[in-house]
């Protein structure tokens, strides 16, 4: 089943469903620092122009981009870039591993957008119809 010509056939569209998911958890982030929602008590009171508060509108910015597949390549470079930074400024310090700091979700994000960043959006986006 999973031969070379099934996978060349369905990569492009399995890489664009991994953008969408991968678009949508990362939006997530923006609206609960930015708009309360979903709500996180930790996020009360967050200053705009604070650096949570500059996260926050990339998380926004760059996970709605992403999510539709809009300047897929550098956007998902930006956003591997600040969640590299996020992992080290918040995670790191509590400890080696991400097992330990609790840095797993931000090592996962910054590679899959760095993937991302090469491989481009896949099917499903508007990078894709506009490069037709």
């Amino acid at each position: 089943m999973f031969n070379a010509q099934f996978c060349d056939k369905w990569t492009p569209y399995v890489l664009g469903l991994l953008r969408i998911i991968t678009g949508f958890l990362f939006l997530q982030h923006g609206t609960s620092k930015l708009f309360g929602m979903p709500y996180n008590e930790m996020f009360d009171g967050l200053q705009l122009m604070s650096l949570m508060g500059v996260a926050g509108i990339l998380e926004l910015v760059g996970g709605a981009l992403i999510l539709i597949g809009l300047f897929t390549r550098p956007v998902a470079f930006i956003l591997s870039g600040q969640m590299a930074v996020a992992y080290f400024i918040a995670h790191a310090p509590s400890g080696f591993l991400p097992i330990q700091n609790h840095g797993e979700l931000a090592v996962m994000f910054s590679f899959v957008f760095l993937y991302f960043s090469v491989a481009g959006a896949g099917k499903l986006s508007i990078d894709a119809v506009r490069s037709k």
